[in-house]
């Protein structure tokens, strides 16, 4: 009797229920794919609608914020709560005002129907239907007497008053003596702003919420009673 050994399987054989390895290859290509896809699809919405992060490299904003921190810009809750006095906002420049296409970052310091003026180097903001009352600000940076540098005219014709027409915001730097901003160009179209920034999270000893400050005499009922509350106004106007 002649012994015959058992046949030698293929190399192509596969243990039962296992895949042949190119479709497992293709299998994990595509898992791969979907996941970067996934990712970018999260991080696009997440930057465009919800927050972005944002490199300070002007100096119009110290002492509060200096050149090479890094801020992150809330996006979303202007949507429900819009920009109030004292917020610090991210915008694009106005028309003929950019410096190679790098936002402008400044705080917002007259809301829509507000006249501000200027007085002995101080800011006066008249709310609808009110009187000239003095803005305190502690941020501005100081001069080198050690006292608060004065806020002073920046265009060529020296203006020292502006309306704050529906829809727009008069922003300033708070390092005034070295600042372009809506004494210089105007105020700014909503349509322009980023968002506002909300959080230092470098360097990391700096890092944390940016303070918002409070100011004295004004009153929201102003805008209400005048018809003119931004967010009246600009509730309609949001996409």
């Amino acid at each position: 009797m002649t012994y015959t050994p058992p046949p030698t399987p293929a190399p192509e054989t596969q243990a039962e229920g296992e895949q042949p390895a190119p479709r497992r290859r293709l299998g994990c290509a595509l898992e791969i794919v979907e996941t970067l896809v996934l990712t970018l699809v999260i991080y696009l919405i997440i930057h465009n609608f919800v927050a972005q992060p944002y490199e300070v490299q002007q100096q119009s904003m110290m002492p509060t914020v200096n050149p090479g921190e890094y801020v992150l810009i809330d996006k979303i809750s202007p949507r429900f709560n819009d920009y109030q006095r004292g917020d610090i906002v991210v915008f694009q420049p106005p028309e003929g005002f950019g410096q190679g296409g790098i936002p402008f970052i400044k705080r917002v310091i007259g809301l829509p129907g507000d006249v501000i003026s200027l007085d002995n180097g101080r800011v006066f903001v008249q709310q609808p239907a009110g009187s000239p009352v003095r803005l305190e600000e502690p941020y501005v940076v100081h001069s080198i007497g050690g006292g608060t540098a004065p806020t002073l005219p920046r265009d060529a014709q020296g203006t020292t008053s502006w309306t704050v027409a529906a829809g727009t915001y008069f922003v300033m730097g708070d390092n005034r003596p070295d600042s372009e901003d809506s004494r210089v160009f105007g105020p700014v179209s909503r349509e322009l702003i980023v968002g506002r920034a909300w959080l230092r999270y470098f360097p990391f000893d700096r890092m944390g919420i940016i303070a918002h400050p409070t100011y004295a005499g004004f009153s929201t009922a102003a805008y209400e009673l005048a018809g003119s509350s931004a967010t009246i106004q600009l509730s309609m106007a949001r996409p």
